[in-house]
């Protein structure tokens, strides 16, 4: 029978209807993730499901977190995948100051989302639920899109997408005045909602509901023009405005994330567009400047911590955010509330147990490790400060290279 050919090693995590187990191959060794959905005998396979299993069967990428294998029982359905060690989210929380990750690694992570972003989008199908705990993370530091329940495949154009699709705070404007028309554009917003979270160490944008999400929007980018709204709304007929939004002023970015360097800066306006017409594709954002222009610094890395090294830069000031009242309403005069922030791995609210989390160094601990052969050095300094300056040295003198490090070749 298939599924002996899987041990299960430790339960991850449980969901409202799959629970998650670590588990490893008796024929490889290989450890994997088996999610195991229960079936229910009226409703069979829920409808995630199916979508995540037909569309995670055809992308093969290696920014895509990999379905080896499905097993089907009378009462439950395993989807094998391979394992990752924790999401996004869990990553900025363990290795990062106060959440905000180093420019190197920030630049590797953007670069993965996008290639994997782009990959759907070349196989015309959206994700449309890009966010932090979506994205998963192993010990390569190889970054996987997962979670594929509300994915769609676009190859067909179609007015019927739902509006109620990616978590709020990165949820595109174009889809809070309630667009059913919307394409890749809305997984862009997305990711710059994630690459400015990875840059500060916190959420952009972070509403209580579509109203307030699009205030705190305009509150960082500005209003939009009449046009630009009359052009969105265009296609929203469930929703209409009572009222003009405030004129806001917009914000430069610089203020916002003042540890971004200008190449990363236009690239995340090039993301953050009001109007999805004008937002930048995956394919086009892959060539923008900010992944070839040079790394200033990276310090050395902490011991016991997972590679590339360094997660202990500066954490940016944090811009504060202000409640404005509602200016839209629905026509039943309903909202929907916001669900609150989970951890996710493998698509279930559950975070990885802390006993897989690599452990990191208490504040103040002296690195470990010798400095990088052939770097001088002038001065008296210690072995930390060598292995600092050397591995600065390193980076410095050492061009950002995606296609080398973290390119897959036929897979552009």
């Amino acid at each position: 029978m298939a599924q002996m050919n899987y041990i299960q090693l430790e339960k991850l995590g449980e969901g409202t209807y799959a629970t998650v187990f670590k588990g490893r191959s008796k024929t490889t060794n290989e450890i994997v993730a088996l999610k195991e959905i229960h079936l229910d005998a009226e409703e069979g396979t829920p409808s995630t499901a199916i979508r995540e299993i037909s569309l995670l069967k055809e992308l093969k990428h290696v920014n895509i977190l990999r379905l080896h294998d499905v097993i089907h029982t009378e009462t439950k359905l395993i989807l094998v995948f391979e394992f990752c060690e924790q999401d996004l989210k869990r990553y900025m929380d363990q290795h990062g100051n106060r959440g905000a990750l180093d420019p190197s690694t920030v630049k590797s992570f953007m670069f993965q989302l996008l290639k994997g972003t782009n990959f759907c989008h070349e196989n015309q199908v959206l994700h449309r639920d890009l966010k932090p705990q979506n994205l998963l993370i192993n010990r390569k530091m190889e970054l996987k899109l997962g979670d594929f329940g509300l994915a769609r495949a676009f190859g067909v154009p179609v007015n019927t997408f739902s509006n109620e699709v990616v978590t709020l705070w990165y949820r595109a404007p174009d889809v809070l005045l309630g667009s059913r028309t919307y394409s890749t554009s809305i997984d862009l917003w997305s990711c710059g909602c994630i690459f400015a979270e990875m840059i500060s160490g916190m959420p952009l944008f972070r509403g209580k509901d579509n109203n307030d999400q699009l205030m705190h929007i305009m509150k960082i980018l500005g209003t939009p023009s009449h046009q630009q709204l009359a052009k969105m709304l265009k296609d929203s007929p469930e929703i209409v405005l009572n009222r003009e939004f405030p004129q806001l002023p917009k914000i430069n970015l610089a203020q916002v994330l003042p540890k971004a360097s200008p190449a990363a800066l236009d690239l995340l306006e090039r993301l953050l567009k009001f109007d999805p017409s004008e937002r930048i594709s995956a394919a086009d954002a892959l060539s923008h400047p900010y992944f070839t222009e040079t790394t200033n610094a990276a310090p050395a890395p902490p011991p016991g911590s997972m590679p590339p090294p360094n997660f202990n830069f500066p954490h940016p000031n944090r811009h504060q955010q202000q409640q404005h009242a509602n200016v839209l309403q629905p026509r039943n005069n309903q909202q929907q509330p916001q669900q609150q922030q989970a951890h996710q791995q493998y698509g279930l609210p559950v975070p990885v147990p802390s006993m897989f989390i690599p452990r990191q160094p208490m504040q103040g601990q002296p690195m470990q490790g010798q400095p990088m052969q052939g770097q001088p050095m002038q001065g008296q300094v210690n072995a930390a400060q060598a292995q600092a300056q050397a591995q600065a040295a390193y980076y410095n003198n050492m061009p950002f290279n995606p296609q080398q490090q973290y390119g897959h070749p036929g897979m552009q």
